[in-house]
């Protein structure tokens, strides 16, 4: 039980290690899309906990990215949104339960997951740098480096990068440091710092205990399903067999051995079938698994289950007892400390492409990274897919 579940501080740093992840979108989704943050952030919780429960070790737990960089640029409904929860679980349930993507894994060749994690890890990285800067879209639409603080700059220089700057500094100083880990003292110093510049939240009002409603917008319509169908599942479904089984699946044995025994292809796609199922009751966002949040988890101390009843709680207690109002208490978190997470996530996913032997596989991974840089993730997984099958034929070369 103790290798199973440990509770102590590197557990939880670890467990704070990928809200840089989730966080932005989340709250993007609740005041864009209209989301039911409660029924959002009461999904994720038992996510957490439910799948830490089965698996048995760290278990990441992300937004699917491509639905909700769309459906925040296009301030889709919720909907629209939920229709693509409910057609993404049934997908997955569908993959899973027939062994489809036990073949889609055989196909698969070693160079085209290492290319999709280096890509997750370069977009982590990407992302995490314009949190710093103040360039991401969240901070866009609110026009704003720091939208929840009173300060915006100092002289010339944005007030994200300074906090940035000195977040990443005490992260390279802690990130090995037991006693002290980097994960936990730069989440609770961006929270004083956020404090300190004027972030504000009034719990008065809010505290209680709420009750979630389930179907809170109704059943969506057939037009919301159609629309979900083309505009959101079908291009979620490369990334997410790519980076949220294929990759997940295996980083998370490169990472636990043979205590990954349960992570298989098939258990990743059940598991996320019905996640999205709950979520989408609830009135959530999709979710899934990923091997960019198991990299954010481990590199910042997490190593079992423990992080994941830790975070799952967390998220669990602050629903029942703020309700819709759980939005406020995470704006305490400046941007830029999220930044911060999110790139040494970045960094410690792209490593694993370190194992590669040949120019070939060298050559499909960093094609697969070039072509997501200029176009998206899936299109490089089914273009690394293609030219890695290719490149098993001796008399090419590169």
């Amino acid at each position: 039980m103790s290798e199973r579940f440990k509770f102590n501080r590197l557990e939880l740093a670890g467990a704070l290690g990928d809200l840089g992840t989730l966080l932005p979108i989340a709250i993007a989704m609740i005041l864009f899309n209209g989301l039911n943050a409660m029924g959002l952030f009461l999904s994720i919780g038992f996510f957490y906990i439910a799948s830490g429960f089965y698996f048995g070790i760290t278990v990441p737990v992300q937004p699917m990215k491509v639905i909700g960089a769309y459906a925040i640029a296009t301030a889709m409904s919720a909907d629209q949104i939920l229709a693509s929860s409910l057609l993404m679980g049934i997908f997955l349930l569908i993959v899973g339960l027939t062994g489809a993507i036990d073949l889609i894994q055989k196909a698969t060749p070693k160079s085209v997951i290492r290319g999709v994690q280096l890509s997750t890890g370069a977009l982590l990285i990407s992302g995490g740098v314009k949190f710093m800067m103040g360039t991401s879209t969240y901070q866009t639409l609110q026009q704003a480096v720091e939208p929840h603080l009173a300060i915006q700059a100092v002289g010339p220089i944005p007030i994200s990068l300074l906090i940035g700057a000195l977040a990443a500094v005490v992260t390279l100083l802690l990130l090995d440091n037991k006693k002290y880990p980097a994960g936990l003292v730069v989440v609770a110093g961006g929270v004083a710092v956020g404090i300190l510049l004027g972030a504000r939240f009034d719990i008065g009002g809010a505290l209680g205990i709420h009750i979630p409603e389930f179907l809170p917008f109704g059943f969506p319509g057939k037009v919301d399903f159609t629309f979900a169908l083309f505009a959101l599942v079908l291009p979620q479904l490369p990334m997410t067999l790519g980076n949220a089984v294929l990759a997940y699946t295996d980083l998370s044995k490169e990472y636990f051995g043979e205590r990954s025994a349960k992570v298989t292809n098939r258990n990743a796609c059940v598991s996320m079938a019905f996640a999205n199922f709950f979520s989408f009751l609830l009135g959530g966002m999709p979710l899934c698994h990923g091997a960019g949040g198991l990299a954010a988890h481990y590199r910042f101390g997490a190593k079992t289950a423990g992080s994941n009843v830790m975070i799952g709680g967390l998220f669990l207690a602050l629903a029942l007892i703020l309700g819709n109002d759980i939005v406020g208490m995470f704006n305490l978190l400046p941007m830029s400390i999220l930044g911060v997470l999110l790139v040494f996530a970045g960094a410690q996913l792209t490593l694993t492409i370190m194992d590669l032997e040949t120019r070939k596989d060298y050559f499909v991974a960093t094609l697969i990274l070039g072509i997501t840089l200029s176009s998206n993730l899936a299109a490089g997984f089914i273009a690394g897919m293609i030219v890695g099958r290719l490149l098993k034929w001796e008399k090419l070369s590169v």
